[in-house]
């Protein structure tokens, strides 16, 4: 079903628009969505029947033998051909709207290749968007959770899709504020790894909801918040919490993703705090992370905040 639900990604990358509502270039992406809309439905449609024929096989093995009349889909329930709540809605919106997300189809491609491989899994984003849909079905029957700076987008997102968990987040920091934060940040109060909420360091973000603090997270995106212009709260915190959560792990890696690495914030402060030695990709302006758990691997915490390169083979 992720091979059939990836194709919506193909459409999902010719307008530059930020997380927050902002104007849009009118695209009209149905004529190139109608097809990938069908081949989605009878894709899933047809492995749902191979499945269900699949298993009645396993069941009764000598089934080809006997009558055609004894072959019956007795296991598969009413709803067993329906495509569930959540991809039928992210489907109708995607047909109907002109509007699409900031991220290129290739940027798409690199967190949408770890989604299929970690999926279900527990996804969080810094940020709600026109992709958020995208996202949450791609990890279907997992948990993503969406963090927005700006209220009254989040409750008019909450209006029209109920079924997409986002919290609203204050950011007190300022991009004007970065060189400040980054000589903060190279403190022993920032460098120890421990759980953001408790942490004493300014860039550490204390005040999220509770969930995002007991959650073991799987994946972790950065798109937000707003970051610019000067006044905008930046996303330094946010890279900054995102690398410890990742690193206060019990067990297990974390892929963190940052967006928007082309600007100065972005660039130096996911290089700083994720580490550059973590850097799995770098795809336009998506770098991907693989970061991973310290506390499971005490030569990690022994060492410094961001461990030397592998040498050279």
């Amino acid at each position: 079903m992720f091979a059939s639900l990836f194709f919506i990604t193909h459409f999902l990358h010719t307008n530059q628009a930020k997380m927050r509502p902002k104007p849009h270039q009118p695209f009209n992406s149905k004529l190139l969505l109608l097809p990938l809309l069908v081949a989605f439905f009878l894709l899933f449609v047809l492995r749902s029947n191979l499945s269900t024929f699949k298993d009645m096989q396993e069941e009764t093995p000598n089934a080809t033998s006997q009558p055609s009349h004894s072959v019956k889909t007795q296991n598969c329930s009413p709803s067993c051909k329906k495509i569930p709540v959540s991809l039928s809605q992210t489907l109708i919106h995607y047909s109907t709207s002109t509007i699409t997300p900031q991220q290129t189809l290739k940027e798409i491609s690199v967190s949408a290749r770890v989604l299929e491989k970690k999926s279900p899994c527990n996804f969080l984003v810094f940020g709600l968007g026109h992709d958020s849909l995208m996202w949450s079905a791609l990890n279907h029957g997992g948990r993503t959770v969406f963090l927005e700076e700006d209220e009254a987008w989040m409750e008019q997102i909450r209006r029209r899709f109920p079924t997409v968990e986002s919290y609203h987040v204050r950011y007190d920091s300022k991009v004007k504020e970065a060189e400040n934060l980054m000589e903060v940040g190279r403190g022993e109060e920032c460098t120890a790894v421990g759980d953001p909420r408790y942490s004493v360091c300014q860039l550490a973000l204390k005040g999220l909801p509770s969930v995002v603090y007991e959650t073991e997270w799987d994946l972790i995106m950065v798109d937000a918040p707003t970051g610019y212009y000067q006044d905008a709260p930046g996303r330094m915190s946010a890279i900054y919490t995102a690398g410890m959560m990742s690193r206060n792990k019990e067990s297990g890696e974390t892929d963190v993703f940052v967006h928007d690495v082309n600007r100065e914030v972005e660039d130096t402060f996911s290089k700083a705090f994720l580490c550059e030695c973590f850097i799995n990709k770098q795809e336009g302006r998506l770098r991907h992370f693989t970061i991973p758990s310290f506390r499971h691997h005490p030569h990690l915490l022994r060492g410094p905040f961001c461990p030397p390169p592998p040498p050279p083979s």
